[in-house]
C-alpha cells in the first residue's frame, strides 16, 4: 500500500507558470494576457511570476530595487508603489500603455 501512497505523490505535483515562461516573448504575452484579461492584484501576481522567470535578482537589478524589496513588494500582501510597478514592468521588457 505504500507504494500506491508514493505512486499518488509523484503524480500530483504543484504547477508553476514561470517554469514554462522560457523566454522575454513568453514573459511578454503572459503580461500582456493578464492585464488584458485579469484583474490589478491579478497582473501583480503575473509580475511575480514573470520575476521568477527571468530571476528575482536581474530584475531587481534592472529595477533599481532591491532583492528583498521586490519579493515585499510582489508578494502576496504586497501593496507597491505604481513607480515599483513601472520599473518593474519595464525590467521585464515591457511598456505600460492606456488605451
Amino acid at each position: 500500500m505504500s507504494n500506491a501512497k508514493a505512486s499518488e505523490a509523484e503524480i500530483i505535483s504543484s504547477f508553476d507558470i514561470a517554469e514554462h515562461l522560457e523566454t522575454d516573448t513568453d514573459i511578454q504575452d503572459f503580461l500582456r494576457e493578464t492585464a488584458q484579461t485579469g484583474s490589478p492584484s491579478d497582473f501583480i501576481h503575473a509580475l511575480n511570476i514573470a520575476a521568477r522567470a527571468k530571476g528575482m535578482t536581474e530584475v531587481a537589478k534592472q529595477a533599481g530595487v532591491t532583492r528583498a524589496s521586490l519579493y515585499k513588494s510582489l508578494a502576496e500582501d504586497g501593496n507597491p508603489r505604481f513607480e515599483t510597478i513601472a520599473k518593474i514592468v519595464e525590467a521585464l521588457g515591457c511598456k505600460l500603455v492606456v488605451s
